[in-house]
């Protein structure tokens, strides 16, 4: 495998309205995020995910874009921006742009001038349909923030077709114009010096909508080769493609080099495990062994073939140890234990925002108190249609994307230290205990477990590149794994539940001289065939 800049890298996400607020304002911005590089520094991270900061009205928080090359004047300027992009390369990190091409805002020029006739220019960057006969629209498909996927127009009398909002009117991939305005665009922003883009439901766009092929269309690759060709193919820059339904065969034709589309995607095979008939407002228990199956699928179809990013939680996700550790007693240990979990595995580590100090789900008491669109439109129709308010609540308590977006905690004193005003989402109440502040002066802190794992994968190829062998496949508590090269044998072993487990150490494990290079308790020196994990415990060691 060709060694890129990415292989070893470690991703941190930004969701800039919930991270720091330098104006005062209630929302986090441009120059918040200025303000904190040096923390990101320290930390160790060298790429920076930077979730949308284009112009929009905002109706899904920037993911509905009114024009690409402008910023947000809730986060600042194309000033700050610029400015953004040099102080973060003056400390080796690199900016990935967010960008969103499956859809536009319906306040975007194109989509404004698309609505007012039929024959207009721009018409065609859309999908139009007539209605039936009776009126009605042109089919049953589904918005993903539920009801319906078509949305009538008064002023020409067609439907216009929206995966999303309603105020996010898809665009039409199948016209050339529409790819040729995309390529343009991502040209200028490469030539800003950005480090690469995330490419938000990139799978949608080769959608053949009368066929009710949405992901995974047969034309998607053609266009990703396209883009390929026609901007970053030939930079040296990191792309990561958002892609719900992947397999890794799938992910093989995104991210196998010799395809030249992308350095890799995300798949979310294992989050959707915790959903019952792949509902999220549906949770159910992790079903550990199934758990281990799918990252371990991951892990082993795409050792050669294609690149695996690694992530527990994102922007549109639970976090991580309210989903899979222990909010309460094991909150540092059951946080250290998923850390070393995901980062000793091979791929790229992506770390959201507040992860770094064990940031947890929030609960609000009412539905008025949360944001998201996604949220509150799937509580208006399920309570509608007999859900129980509370059963409802407790669903988002779990699964709601403001569980991520709740601002970040930086110390324990007003609004966590974000902003000296109202923030646009209300603060977790836990943010007194915890804090960047509380994290960075305790020195066994879950932030210093992750500066550690960050500092071992830049030191040791065998994170970065060694093979992957599972060990205890089917163990209900235990995930242990083998990663080795031509150097080094690394086992890595994790407790996933609250209680003391004894296992039995494979002989061809045990040793008197083991290395441990991170522990979340005391450090392992030898492996004898018995061993009793403490609660969460998790430890890698070279053997």
């Amino acid at each position: 495998m060709t060694p890129k800049w990415w292989h070893d890298a470690v991703v941190y996400q930004i969701y800039p309205r919930s991270f720091c607020d330098s104006n005062n304002d209630g929302m986090g911005d441009l120059q918040g995020i200025i303000g904190k590089l040096d923390y990101l520094k320290t930390l160790g991270v060298n790429v920076v995910w930077l979730s949308p900061v284009y112009r929009s009205p905002m109706d899904d928080n920037g993911y509905d874009i009114s024009d690409y090359q402008d910023i947000a004047a809730e986060f600042g300027t194309m000033e700050d921006m610029q400015q953004l992009l040099a102080e973060a390369k003056q400390r080796d990190i690199r900016i990935i742009m967010d960008l969103v091409v499956n859809h536009t805002s319906d306040e975007h020029p194109w989509f404004v001038e698309a609505r007012k006739s039929k024959d207009n220019p721009y018409r065609d960057y859309y999908i139009w349909r007539q209605p039936k006969e009776d009126g009605s629209v042109p089919d049953d498909q589904g918005s993903v923030f539920g009801g319906g996927a078509w949305e009538f127009d008064d002023t020409t009398g067609e439907y216009y077709y929206h995966i999303f909002s309603k105020r996010q009117p898809d665009l039409n991939w199948e016209n050339p114009k529409v790819q040729e305005e995309v390529h343009k665009m991502m040209n200028w922003w490469i030539d800003q010096g950005i480090g690469g883009f995330r490419l938000d439901v990139i799978d949608l766009i080769g959608k053949e909508i009368d066929k009710k092929i949405t992901g995974n269309g047969p034309r998607l690759h053609k266009l990703l080769q396209e883009m390929n060709r026609a901007t970053f193919g030939d930079k040296d820059l990191l792309t990561v493609g958002e892609t719900w339904d992947a397999t890794p065969e799938i992910a093989k034709l995104y991210s196998n080099p010799a395809r030249e589309e992308f350095s890799m995607v995300f798949q979310f095979e294992h989050i959707s495990l915790t959903w019952k008939y792949g509902d999220k407002w549906n949770p159910i228990e992790l079903d550990l062994p199934k758990f281990k199956r799918a990252l371990t699928k991951w892990q082993v179809e795409l050792a050669e073939e294609g690149w695996n990013s690694l992530f527990w939680n994102n922007h549109d996700l639970p976090r991580v140890v309210s989903k899979y550790g222990d909010v309460g007693k094991y909150r540092i240990e059951s946080a250290k234990m998923l850390a070393t979990t995901l980062h000793m595995m091979k791929g790229t580590p992506y770390i959201y925002q507040g992860e770094e100090i064990g940031m947890t789900n929030v609960a609000f008491d009412s539905i008025d108190d949360y944001r998201d669109i996604e949220t509150l439109n799937f509580y208006k129709e399920r309570t509608e249609n007999g859900v129980a308010p509370e059963t409802m609540l407790a669903a988002i308590h779990e699964n709601s994307r403001d569980n991520a977006r709740t601002p970040m905690h930086w110390n324990n004193k007003e609004n966590a230290g974000f902003s000296q005003a109202q923030p646009w989402l209300k603060v977790n109440p836990n943010f007194p205990e915890i804090n960047v502040e509380a994290a960075l002066e305790d020195h066994d802190s879950i932030f210093y477990h992750y500066q550690k794992l960050i500092q071992l994968r830049k030191s040791l190829p065998v994170i970065v590149y060694g093979a992957f062998e599972p060990v205890f496949e089917d163990h209900e508590q235990v995930f242990g794994y083998i990663r080795s090269d031509e150097q080094h044998r690394l086992f890595v072993l994790s407790n996933f539940t609250g209680e003391e487990v004894t296992i039995s150490i494979p002989e061809a494990l045990q040793t008197d001289q083991a290395e441990c290079i991170i522990s979340n308790y005391e450090s392992h020196q030898a492996l004898s065939n018995t061993l009793i994990l403490k609660p969460y415990e998790s430890f890698a060691v070279l053997l």
